[in-house]
Parts: C-alpha cells; sequence; structure tokens
C-alpha cells in the first residue's frame, strides 16, 4: 500500500508538472527558439528509467547485502550468543508489528549494522561481529531495535521511491538543457551534436549533487525517527549509549559498501559539503535529541 500510495502522488506530480509547463506556454518558448522537445514523452522516459532502476536495486537489495558484506544468515542457533540473537530480533520484530526478519552477522571489526529488504515483511538485519563481541548486551539490543525501526518504518522503500523521483527530474531537467544548448547555441538543426552530450552531462553532474543534498537530507531525518523507535524499543538509556560507544569509534572505517551505507548505524564524521551529502547526522546531534527527548 505504500508502494502504491506513493507512486500515486509522483505520477500525480509529473501530471501536475506537465499542467504547469502547458500553462507557462514552456514548450511554445521552447519551440520559439527552435527547441523541437516533447516534453510530456521525455518525461515518461526519464520517470521510467529514474524509477526503474531504484526499484531494481530495491528488490535486489537483500542478495546484494548478503554478497558484497559476506553476511552470514543465522537461521539456527549455534551457541548462546546467536540464540539471543535471534530471540532479541524476534521480539522486537513483535513489539514493532513485523514479521521477523532474517539476521546475519557480518565480519568487520568496525562496530556497524543495517537493514534492508523491499518491504518491511521481507528484511534483513545484520550486525557486525566487532558490535556483537564488543557492546554490551543492552547496546547491541538498541542498535538491533534502531535497525528494526527502519523496517518499520519503511524506510528502505520511501528512500528508494525519493531516489526514484530525483533520478527522474535529473534526467529531465538534464536533457532540457542539453537540447537547448544543443540547438539555440551550436544552432544544431538534425540528431545531437557535442554540444548537446557535453551540457547534457555537466547538468546531470550539478543537478545531481543538489538532487543528493534532497536524500540526504531526508536520510538523516529518518535516522532521528529510527534513534526514536530504538528508544522505544529498547530503551532511552541503552540507545544513548550504544550511540555514546559509535561516538569512541567513529574513527574506525566504515566498511560498508556504498550502497548500504545509508542502512547502516554509522557514519564517518564529515564536514563542509560532504556533511550536507552525508547519510547520517553527526553522532552529538542524535544523542542531544534522544536526551532532549526524554
Amino acid at each position: 500500500m505504500r508502494i502504491l500510495l506513493f507512486l500515486a502522488t509522483n505520477i500525480a506530480v509529473m501530471i501536475l508538472a506537465s499542467i504547469i509547463f502547458n500553462l507557462l506556454g514552456f514548450q511554445s518558448i521552447l519551440a520559439a527558439n527552435g527547441v523541437d522537445l516533447n516534453l510530456q514523452a521525455l518525461l515518461v522516459f526519464c520517470a521510467l528509467f529514474g524509477f526503474g532502476g531504484s526499484f531494481v536495486s530495491l528488490l535486489l537489495s537483500k542478495w546484494m547485502a548478503k554478497r558484497s558484506t559476506g553476511t552470514q544468515i543465522i537461521t539456527q542457533p549455534r551457541d548462546a550468543q546467536t540464540r539471543w540473537l535471534l530471540d532479541t530480533v524476534a521480539r522486537l520484530s513483535r513489539d514493532a508489528g513485523i514479521k521477523t526478519p532474517e539476521v546475519g552477522v557480518f565480519p568487520s571489526q568496525a562496530a556497524n549494522a543495517f537493514a534492508t529488504g523491499w518491504n518491511k515483511n521481507d528484511a534483513l538485519v545484520a550486525v557486525s561481529s566487532g558490535l556483537l563481541n564488543r557492546f554490551q548486551p543492552d547496546e547491541v539490543e538498541a542498535v538491533l531495535a534502531h535497525e528494526i525501526g527502519h523496517v518499520a518504518n519503511g524506510d528502505m522503500v520511501t528512500l528508494t521511491l525519493i531516489q526514484g523521483v530525483v533520478n527522474t527530474f535529473v534526467m529531465f531537467f538534464a536533457r532540457i538543457i542539453g537540447h537547448t544548448v544543443d540547438r539555440v547555441i551550436f544552432k544544431t538543426e538534425r540528431g545531437y551534436g557535442i554540444g548537446y552530450y557535453i551540457a547534457t552531462i555537466f547538468a546531470e553532474i550539478i543537478l545531481g549533487i543538489l538532487a543528493s543534498m534532497i536524500v540526504a537530507w531526508f536520510s538523516r531525518w529518518r535516522e532521528y525517527r529510527a534513534d526514536a523507535a530504538g528508544a522505544a524499543l529498547a530503551s532511552h538509556g541503552a540507545m544513548i549509549s550504544a550511540l555514546e560507544r559509535l561516538k569512541m569509534e567513529q574513527n574506525l572505517p566504515n566498511d560498508l559498501p556504498g550502497e548500504l551505507t545509508a542502512f547502516g548505524i554509522r557514519n564517518l564524521k564529515k564536514s563542509g559539503l560532504a556533511e550536507m551529502l552525508a547519510s547520517h547526522p553527526p553522532l552529538d546531534d542524535r544523542i542531544r535529541a534522544l536526551k532532549n527527548a526524554r
């Protein structure tokens, strides 16, 4: 239902954008300058590719996560630790109102964890061996609760859909810019000249950075929500303690693959433009938010 509602919303956005272009006479302005471009067809084309890539990644997310991190799925407890891990995830999932995700451990000395999956009832939650071995049980539980919070909130699906929207509009406006430059400045009459490709690539880079800032802002916002969910499912004290311990280890490398960084519980400290593109807020801000929510 979340996917259908979001798709309906974004189809409405596309229709609204098309209506606005027509009302403003944008198509006529382009035609008057010799730019022969069908905006409606271009918008549909960009939406198909923009959403298509995002949905394929979402559907393959669990398989890719297992392969790229070396996550070992725990189906039967091998010892007391894995029994506790399975029981804890099952209890947290039940409290969150979702089906118990697959549970895994991936080999890494860095303290980290991630959740992924195409819907909240077919997810994967995994923790690093370093986190499992060095954190206190209540801190591990809080980290697991944070990841369960991501799953229950539908963050993987929503982030993918938002990425699909920004992909669509980056492709759309970059091609309008490239087409306009090629026709108006380079005076290409048929087909596409070098101006189109240069302008389109340059526009996609600039627009892509701006779009990434939007996606990163949403990603940071959902981390606060997952922290709040972790505090509710475990406890405020344990969630704060887990984040403080993560802060002590934040100089250790984050060895999650790029496509999973946004779904981990931690990220490396960044500044400047990198901070605006970061998928996670600073740990100090997250700890402060939890303390203020008490």
